[in-house]
């Protein structure tokens, strides 16, 4: 299996981020949103989970997929390829960008902070943006 992890690499905002502060996102409903649920991983837990981690823990949760079931649901997840952290609604819609440190754990940093903008401009980081919602 392909390691799908960022290692020393920043994901900044989309290009068509509609908002210059960052939101935390909220769940509409009873169930939580995927970015919800995205955004309470990483940032009640930053640099403890990997890319893969919260994709896959992200989507067990939303499948209900028991804790006895999830290492031989995890191999059949990362069996297709996976959208990676660049398509996660955090740096597209909700203005949060995602460090991922030398060993691929992730954090989140908000659009506005002095650390974003240090990641920024850390030429010794790899860096990415957040695919752009619209096409044009």
């Amino acid at each position: 299996m392909k390691d799908m992890n960022h290692y020393g690499a920043f994901i900044q905002v989309a290009d068509d981020c509609p908002v210059r502060e960052a939101v935390i996102p909220v769940a509409k409903s009873d169930s939580k949103t995927i970015p919800v649920l995205q955004y309470e991983m990483i940032a009640n837990h930053p640099y403890l989970y990997t890319q893969e981690d919260v994709l896959f823990e992200v989507f067990a949760r939303r499948n209900h997929i028991p804790e006895a079931e999830r290492k031989a649901a995890r191999d059949r997840f990362f069996s297709k390829g996976q959208p990676c952290l660049r398509t996660s609604s955090l740096g597209k819609r909700y203005g949060w960008g995602i460090h991922h440190d030398e060993q691929g754990k992730v954090a989140l940093y908000a659009v506005e902070s002095e650390e974003y903008m240090n990641l920024m401009n850390d030429k010794r980081i790899k860096q990415f943006k957040a695919m752009r919602t619209n096409r044009t």
